[in-house]
């Protein structure tokens, strides 16, 4: 049985405290940390006095990945997200259970080591011979065309590789490798890494994210006409394509797998985003396979106030059943 959360506008956050300009005085403030993660750009959120508590008592803390959208970094969470602000303030009100927050590059994280580097160390203009903004966490990435860039977000790498990813953080930090203490979300392109890392590593996160989330795996131009034109919108996408990507190739399989017990599936859009209907679309499939979520709907679009309102959310639904 869907559970549904229909709301018709986006309302305030609802937090005990108000916004302070600095919370650096807050007992259960946490940190900020730049991290490498396999070659991989991250911003980390680690709680209140962290390496105190893991050296004096070995606390191992849930987990939640968290994953930016196109032409985004490791940097969006906590810069228009805010995610610093709004989680130490909702800590202080008792919503939300401490936890790190992994913030990884998951652009850079779709491409192969070498390719990565490669682009890295690329000069620092635009494909059209432009200088960019060289600022820390500028948009590096932009070297490439927007095809280019989806091609790469699109290619699987990320998804195949993301156990490994999870596997590396866990030996880096405290945090729990016990599925029940992990979760994973994303905004857009971020959203659609949750969905497919969510199915094609069945069974390894309680709870997932999906905020404005793309859906539908896209290898080129003529295979998005394919699936938007008649098998996404007249047949709801039934019918699984050779995408080139294990990852991907039986996504509709292993969603239907999930249903049988369904980790906390949560999703939201807002009325006027571009992908609406798309994620109109999912649901309907979702309906028709028995799949359990939770759905919450607001007014605006593809925006970080709709994004940083999802995120607040979510976090309040997590870890709250699972001692550790």
């Amino acid at each position: 049985m869907k559970r549904s959360l229909l709301l018709l506008s986006l309302t305030a956050l609802v937090l005990t405290q108000p916004v302070r300009a600095d919370i650096s005085s807050f007992k259960e403030a946490g940190t900020i940390v730049r991290d490498t993660v396999m070659g991989v750009p991250c911003r980390v959120y680690l709680p209140y006095k962290y390496d105190e508590r893991v050296q004096t008592d070995h606390t191992v803390f849930p987990v939640l990945y968290l994953q930016h959208g196109m032409f985004g970094s490791e940097d969006d969470w906590t810069v228009q997200g805010n995610l610093y602000r709004w989680m130490n303030l909702l800590l202080v009100g008792g919503q939300v259970k401490e936890m790190v927050v992994i913030m990884p590059d998951n652009f850079l994280g779709s491409m192969p080591d070498d390719e990565r580097e490669a682009l890295m160390q690329a000069p620092n203009v635009t494909p059209a011979g432009e200088a960019f903004d060289t600022s820390a966490g500028s948009a590096h990435w932009r070297k490439l065309t927007r095809d280019q860039e989806q091609a790469y977000e699109m290619s699987g790498y990320w998804e195949e590789n993301f156990s490994a990813f999870m596997t590396t953080v866990e030996r880096r930090y405290n945090v729990s490798s016990n599925p029940s203490l992990r979760a994973i979300a994303g905004l857009s392109m971020g959203g659609f890494h949750t969905m497919h890392v969510s199915h094609y590593l069945h069974g390894q996160f309680a709870y997932i994210g999906l905020f404005s989330p793309v859906i539908i795996p896209r290898r080129d131009e003529e295979l998005v006409a394919t699936i938007e034109d008649s098998q996404f919108h007249t047949m709801g996408f039934d019918l699984e394509l050779d995408y080139g990507s294990p990852a991907y190739n039986n996504w509709m399989t292993e969603l239907r797998g999930m249903a049988a017990t369904p980790p906390v599936y949560w999703i939201a859009i807002g009325r006027d985003d571009f992908l609406y209907a798309q994620l109109q679309d999912y649901r309907m499939w979702l309906d028709m396979n028995n799949f359990e979520y939770t759905y919450y709907e607001s007014n605006g679009g593809h925006t970080w106030v709709n994004w940083q309102d999802y995120l607040c959310r979510f976090m309040k639904k997590l870890f709250w059943d699972n001692k550790y």
